[in-house]
């Protein structure tokens, strides 16, 4: 078997994230790859050059890692860098960023997009780099709000009176929101939360919320497993319904996120005008547009009625040594999953985390593949939504 390289680019300004930590160099060597790792890579992760040499990584240029023959990374590379024929793993956001899709094509890169990973396949949930960052954003979103907020959080019993539990509203309980519920317990809140998904109700109950009905709810889900775009009317109807339950709330943490679409608003202005001073926004969403309408990307700030805003973008690079790890292991247990005893490294049809399920299966999804996009300067058949924006 050929031994192939991967490279392990330094990521953009902003992204404090490493792909690859010194951790995997055991289970990457041990399938046969070598690892060329840029320097400086992990530094802004805590993961030093000599770290990595130690557990059997090269260091090396941007030009040695772009040179390998297959580049993972979280952010997409400079793609004007990389030849035909390269593989790139990361998180492409294609349905956000489709003109970089087509740069792929042209220029004969194969690119598979983490992001579009088939999350309801039992084997791809230790690949779902989705899952694992969202957990880790839920849990710092609450601190943000617990750090930002004016008061305690838990039921304090003093000599000099009791302190009430703070209310904490979590909008949304996908796996950031359910991972933001569990934490607010944790620290004493009394927690309550929504979901477009009648369904979510026993989730949010089974880590210690209080669920929010709204009348008309179903289960707005798509058959990707993610939310379904919702209409306005219905939208209009959980934000008043919700944000009448966040009027005397702490603290309110907002995950609505729809895949491969501008974020929801689910606290307009008018919500926030109803809120009491010294109570926390926390938008999780500030990065693609936000939840709450006054919510400015990458800042925190504080309305003229006293709401504390809080737009802090990317969440798990705030937890960049955790959040590395998690992504390092999600990559590591994909890209070895792509190699075989007897054909070596084989991207294949037959996989449906490349490829998504066959149809007929309980779990295909019309016009959506897998994680596979693009392959020898074409579009991959099965990605025919996507091909409808590119």
């Amino acid at each position: 078997m050929n031994v192939l390289k991967i490279g392990v680019p330094k990521e953009p300004e902003g992204e404090t994230r490493v792909a690859i930590v010194p951790g995997s160099m055991k289970k990457l060597s041990k399938a046969g790859f070598e690892v060329i790792v840029e320097s400086g890579a992990g530094i802004s992760a805590n993961y030093s050059d000599s770290e990595y040499t130690d557990a059997g990584a090269s260091i090396g240029t941007i030009d040695d890692v772009l040179s390998c023959d297959i580049i993972i990374s979280i952010r997409l590379v400079n793609l004007e860098r990389v030849e035909s024929g390269k593989i790139l793993a990361c998180v492409a956001d294609p349905f956000r960023h489709p003109q970089m899709v087509s740069k792929c094509i042209e220029s004969g890169i194969t690119l598979m997009s983490m992001d579009m990973i088939p999350r309801r396949l039992s084997r791809a949930q230790s690949m779902d780099v989705n899952s694992s960052q969202d957990n880790l954003a839920g849990y710092k979103a609450v601190l943000l709000g617990a750090a930002n907020v004016p008061r305690g959080i838990p039921m304090m019993t003093t000599s000099a009176g009791t302190v009430r539990p703070a209310k904490v509203v979590v909008m949304g309980s996908g796996v950031a929101g359910l991972q933001a519920i569990a934490t607010a317990k944790r620290l004493g809140a009394v927690v309550y939360a929504s979901d477009v998904r009648k369904s979510a109700a026993e989730q949010i109950e089974s880590v210690g919320g209080r669920f929010i009905e709204v009348d008309g709810m179903d289960d707005f889900e798509d058959e990707s497993g993610y939310a379904k775009p919702l209409t306005p009317e219905f939208i209009q109807k959980v934000n008043d319904t919700v944000c009448e339950v966040a009027s005397d709330a702490d603290i309110i943490v907002t995950t609505a996120r729809i895949f491969g679409r501008p974020a929801p608003i689910t606290v307009p202005n008018s919500a926030i005008s109803n809120f009491k001073s010294g109570a926390v926004v926390v938008d999780m969403n500030a990065d693609v547009g936000g939840n709450c309408e006054a919510t400015k990307q990458g800042e925190i700030f504080t309305t003229e009625n006293g709401v504390i805003i809080v737009g802090t973008s990317n969440l798990p690079g705030t937890l960049a040594n955790t959040a590395s790890m998690l992504y390092s292991n999600n990559l590591t247990t994909f890209i070895t999953s792509l190699v075989d005893k007897e054909n070596g490294f084989t991207i294949s049809d037959d996989d449906d985390i490349l490829v998504g399920a066959p149809e007929g299966s309980d779990f295909y999804v019309s016009g959506m593949g897998g994680v596979l996009l693009c392959r020898d300067g074409k579009l991959h058949p099965k990605q025919t939504r996507l091909g409808g924006i590119l």
